[in-house]
């Protein structure tokens, strides 16, 4: 048995009676109808409540690795923020690029290591 062939089988068990249930796949091998969250998010859609219905596991570093699947067929179209949640994230981001030293509104995020904008972190007289 060649070594890519063991690989594959320690991680196909699709009934899920190795891995607590849960039906599970070796790297790219999972059959259609599953996504990732990230999957899902790039379709516009989001698991919406549903439980983890497969997993995919490999080989990393660190050991073994997992990626958890939804089904689409029981996924959600992603939620729109409504213009009171957008104003606030945009007043939170005004807040993270004004610099506390000078005041003036940057067109970057403050770094929380320095505490101010560059300009000031570095002494300039032009601000």
């Amino acid at each position: 048995m060649s070594r890519s062939a063991r690989y594959r089988a320690a991680f196909n068990d699709p009934e899920g009676l190795r891995h607590q249930g849960v039906p599970t796949f070796p790297w790219q091998s999972a059959p259609d109808g599953y996504a990732t969250r990230r999957q899902l998010r790039a379709a516009g859609l989001r698991p919406g409540g549903q439980p983890i219905a497969a997993q995919v596991l490999w080989r990393g570093i660190g050991g073994t690795r997992a990626a958890y699947l939804y089904r689409l067929d029981l996924a959600l179209p992603k939620r729109t923020a409504t213009a009171a949640q957008l104003a606030s994230l945009g007043r939170a981001m005004a807040v993270r690029r004004t610099c506390t030293t000078c005041r003036i509104e940057r067109p970057y995020c403050i770094p929380r290591s320095l505490g101010e904008c560059l300009s000031c972190a570095e002494g300039d007289e032009q601000r």
